[in-house]
């Protein structure tokens, strides 16, 4: 065994390279290592060789060149590229997974605007820019004069179509990629529009004028002033014109600026419309106790109260309160009443035989401190019955027994009405050969003219006799145009009066009513 202290370099027939020996490395008597250490790797060893001194110096000369073990190749480092690529496409992929849950599918159009590969936010931006800078070329009478569609107040709800967009489209979903375009639909500040297109082109207005209803007082009657058309440049057909053109993905359009007919914002069909809704309020206007009109309310007074507004386009009923007020404050006085009583006919039994008056309730007009108020409203929307706020006081009925004496004895006929008399006349009863029949007797009929004993046989015939009122067979009291010999018995049985007094028995004698003849 040869035993070496210091290092040395050797090589094979194969290859070479340096290797450093350790001073405890041991060989056999052919130069082989037997045991050894440690073999440094291939950069260590090229690493001391690089720079330890040369030592090729110390090995001693000999015949048998001494072999030594070469290391092996280092093993070579592993290649990462394909880890590497692996996590950027991981990363891509989860980029573009989280992507997808927030932006708008590709191939997506809101209005003739693409917005695909957006998020919502960035959609609605994209969306009010598109309108806004779209151009609006007036020609003609326009002179090509440009506007853009925020000149002219355009606008689009951008903001709700961004989501619409992105809630039916999302972009994860790929079945929603490159759909149908989505509709957008513009509206317009037609004030504005019109005062931007009538600064542009002047020439091509000139204003309507709406038609108005007033109050006529030759007629006391609401009638109408009549419309007549003006012209403009059409806002509508502009709006029109540029969503077309929106929905074609133009950012620009051309359109009139030549006068068209504008029409007034209120017609006569609409002013008719109200004239004859106050028309026909003034036929029932007024304060009411149930169905009665208590307080009528004359068309002129009525007018007062009111003043037909026009309202953006709209007419409309405007009412002063105070005016009202005025009429309020005299309703006590023309509504409240005391009751009325019945009166009632009634014979000895109390049976009642005729309602000789019909009773009447009172009324008190309640707290009247809201009724202004009330009734402009009311006015307002044309009802012109109000319903006022009463107390009625319930009436009473009284009984009148009233009877008829007729005393033959001293030609004279009375009449009382709750023991009291009424009245008292000279009569003319039936002569000795006709006398009138005595007992007590009751009104059965009433004749307004007759004529009496004209038929084959009979003693007399007096036509036309005014007045009877019967109480019994063939014998009752009547008006007498023949005589006027009253106290004196004159007649056939029936009891002779004046005319005057004769409808006097007749209105005053009910059916039913009892007639006393005594002698």
């Amino acid at each position: 065994m040869i035993h070496r202290e210091a290092a040395d370099d050797r090589c094979l027939p194969v290859t070479c390279f340096p290797v450093r020996l350790s001073k405890a490395d041991t060989f056999d008597d052919r130069g082989v290592k037997f045991v050894t250490d440690v073999i440094s790797t291939h950069d260590a060893a090229t690493e001391e060789r690089d720079n330890a001194p040369d030592s090729s110096a110390d090995v001693p000369p000999t015949g048998d060149q001494p072999l030594a073990w070469a290391p092996r190749d280092p093993e070579p480092k592993k290649r990462r590229l394909g880890l590497w690529i692996g996590l950027s496409l991981g990363v891509v992929a989860l980029g573009a997974g989280a992507a997808s849950m927030v932006l708008i599918a590709p191939g997506t159009s809101v209005a003739g605007i693409n917005v695909g590969w957006m998020t919502p936010g960035a959609a609605a931006s994209a969306i009010e820019s598109h309108l806004a800078e779209t151009t609006v070329t007036l020609t003609g009478a326009g002179g090509d004069t440009e506007l853009t569609g925020s000149d002219l107040g355009m606008n689009m709800d951008a903001e709700a179509l961004a989501d619409e967009a992105f809630a039916s489209r999302p972009m994860w979903n790929l079945g929603s990629w490159m759909g149908e375009p989505l509709a957008g639909e513009i509206s317009v500040d037609a004030a504005t529009a019109t005062a931007v297109l009538r600064g542009a082109v002047p020439s091509s207005f000139s204003d309507p004028v709406d038609a108005g209803v007033v109050f006529d007082a030759a007629s006391n009657a609401y009638v109408i002033t009549p419309s007549a058309p003006g012209t403009a440049i059409d806002v509508d057909a502009l709006t029109a014109a540029v969503s077309d053109a929106v929905a074609e993905g133009r950012d620009s359009v051309e359109f009139s600026g030549e006068p068209v007919p504008a029409a007034p914002a209120v017609s006569d069909d609409d002013a008719t419309a109200t004239m004859t809704t106050l028309n026909t309020m003034l036929g029932t206007i007024g304060f009411y106790v149930g169905e009665e009109r208590t307080v009528p309310v004359e068309p002129a007074v009525a007018a007062s109260w009111l003043s037909i507004v026009n309202d953006d386009g709209t007419l409309r009923i405007q009412t002063d309160q105070a005016a009202i007020q005025a009429t309020v404050d005299t309703l006590p006085g023309l509504v409240d009443r005391a009751p009325e009583n019945a009166t009632n006919i009634v014979d000895s039994a109390g049976k009642v035989l005729r309602e000789e008056k019909v009773g009447v309730n009172g009324r008190t007009v309640g707290d009247t401190s809201g009724v202004a108020a009330g009734f402009a409203e009311q006015l307002a929307e044309g009802n012109g019955v109000y319903a006022l706020p009463v107390t009625e006081v319930p009436f009473e009925s009284v009984n009148l027994f009233r009877r008829i004496d007729i005393n033959l004895s001293s030609q004279r006929a009375t009449l009382y009405e709750n023991g009291a008399v009424v009245n008292s006349w000279a009569v003319s009863t039936g002569l000795p050969g006709t006398p009138t029949p005595t007992g007590d007797f009751k009104v059965f009929a009433h004749t307004a003219k007759q004529d009496m004993g004209c038929y084959p046989g009979a003693p007399y015939c007096t036509e036309d006799v005014p007045w009877i009122t019967w109480f019994t067979t063939n014998i009752g009291f009547h008006g007498t145009y023949w005589h006027n010999n009253y106290g004196q018995r004159m007649s056939h049985g029936c009891v002779n009066l004046p005319i005057n007094l004769a409808k006097y028995v007749y209105d005053w004698a009910p059916v039913g009513r009892e007639v006393a003849v005594h002698n």
